[in-house]
């Protein structure tokens, strides 16, 4: 049934159900996104509750590197798991267990007993449930936001996929405000205060919560997208060793950019504003809030912008972009004292490093058809992660031939250049039809 033999009663609950999906989809990315962040923001305070005493300071580091690159290393896996099913038996139902996997995973992450009740067993419980939750989370985003895009009317994807992006910014600063507002309260003073006992836990709590509450959502509310087929065999072999091969090797260029990008933005500034400008935890804690209030703004912007004048020229620009203005931002944050121009600076570091993430799930979505789609986007969306998760050697080798305050300037310039290259690699998308019987094709006209 098309749109012109459609009763207007019809067309009236495809929208409600559009509208359903799609804030299904905003609200499932923010659960992911505020879940990762827990690690560095609620439990970096409260670290000491899973060590014992006697831990040296570079045991202590690499033990905190461990619970929080577990969940990384596992979400590609969960986007290849979860992929899989997303495409063979649909969205809603892999969508459901996903959630439910990483919101169990979060909850018992809360009620964790300390070194001091089961000794070494305590942080590898904790590794072990935040890998288990990053098979979850990469399932998660694997089956939700492509669930979200194909409900999503054409000519507004890009808009969509920016609501959908912008609360994981949102997402870092609710979670690093809530963190401070419990340190207020009851600030971190040793393995027995009262933030290291228990205040890690409400953050956590409240994340497992909000899964709650969107597998409800998804179970009451949600239906499977009209666009989605669902076939037999394996998705990830097609994407591998089939004819979308080159589709995810030019995707994987790309993210592995964005990824690059995000984590000298996100990862190595906030450490940076520390210990070389001389800023305060408060005020590094201030400046990457408001640089994350900012960009969550722009990327329902930078999505409507691509849906103006395409995906392809809208990441060719922002790579540019990325080079001209992201990396002189971060020479310029790491030059400047007061805090005001401090946070100026890191508001062009963060909206030209991490920007990118705008109009991703729609680009992401419209490059693969739809008996691949999740687990193109998953697999694309995840595997990048890999490289740029080195981003501590990389460092620590353009350390000899450079200053280390300048160093993460370099991941940048190479990022916003893999951007570029990926876009260029790649087709335009927009006008792409995601109906199965013109699955991921162009129309005439449109090429």
């Amino acid at each position: 049934m098309n749109e012109l033999t459609r009763s207007p009663g019809a067309v009236t609950t495809d929208q409600s159900k559009a509208r359903t999906a799609i804030r299904a989809g905003v609200l499932a990315y923010f659960v992911d996104q505020f879940d990762i962040y827990l690690p560095i923001l609620a439990l970096a305070p409260a670290t000491a509750y899973f060590q014992s005493k006697g831990i040296s300071a570079s045991a202590a580091a690499l033990l905190d590197a461990f619970v929080f690159a577990s969940t990384l290393i596992a979400r590609p896996l969960g986007a290849a798991i979860f992929g899989h099913f997303a495409d063979t038996k649909g969205r809603r139902k892999s969508t459901l267990v996903a959630v439910a996997g990483f919101g169990i995973a979060t909850a018992l992450i809360a009620m964790l007993p300390g070194y001091a009740e089961i000794g070494f067993a305590s942080a590898g419980s904790l590794i072990a449930l935040r890998f288990i939750g990053g098979i979850f989370l990469g399932g998660e985003y694997s089956t939700a936001v492509p669930l979200a895009m194909e409900w999503s009317p054409r000519s507004r994807r890009g808009l969509v996929s920016g609501l959908i992006t912008c609360t994981s910014p949102g997402s870092y600063a609710l979670a690093g405000a809530l963190t401070l507002l419990l340190l207020s309260v009851m600030p971190s003073a040793g393995v027995d205060s009262a933030y290291v006992q228990w205040g890690w836990r409400i953050p956590f709590a409240i994340g497992a919560l909000l899964s709650l509450v969107l597998f409800r959502s998804y179970l009451k509310e949600v239906d499977e997208p009209p666009t989605t087929r669902t076939r037999q065999g394996s998705p990830l072999l097609l994407l591998l060793r089939g004819r979308h091969r080159a589709a995810l090797l030019q995707i994987f260029v790309l993210m592995t950019g964005a990824w690059l990008a995000t984590n000298a933005g996100i990862a190595v500034l906030p450490g940076l504003l520390s210990s070389h400008v001389g800023l305060s935890s408060a005020q590094v804690s201030i400046a990457m809030m408001v640089a994350s209030a900012v960009v969550a703004v722009c990327y329902p912007l930078f999505g409507m912008l691509s849906q103006r004048i395409g995906r392809r020229r809208f990441f060719l620009g922002y790579g540019v972009a990325v080079v001209v203005i992201g990396a002189p931002s971060y020479v310029l944050a790491m030059s400047v004292s007061a805090l005001g121009p401090v946070i100026l600076a890191c508001c062009l570091v963060v909206v030209f490093t991490i920007g990118t993430f705008g109009p991703i799930a729609a680009y992401l979505t419209e490059r693969f058809p739809s008996e691949v789609r999740a687990s193109g986007y998953g697999v694309g969306y995840s595997l990048a992660l890999i490289l740029p998760a080195f981003y501590a050697v990389y460092l620590n080798g353009l350390g000899t031939v450079l200053p280390a305050h300048l160093t993460p300037v370099v991941l940048v310039v190479v990022g916003g250049l893999l951007i570029s290259t990926g876009a260029l690699l790649g087709p335009e998308t927009r006008h792409v039809v995601m109906e199965p019987e013109h699955t991921a094709t162009v129309e005439r006209g449109h090429e």
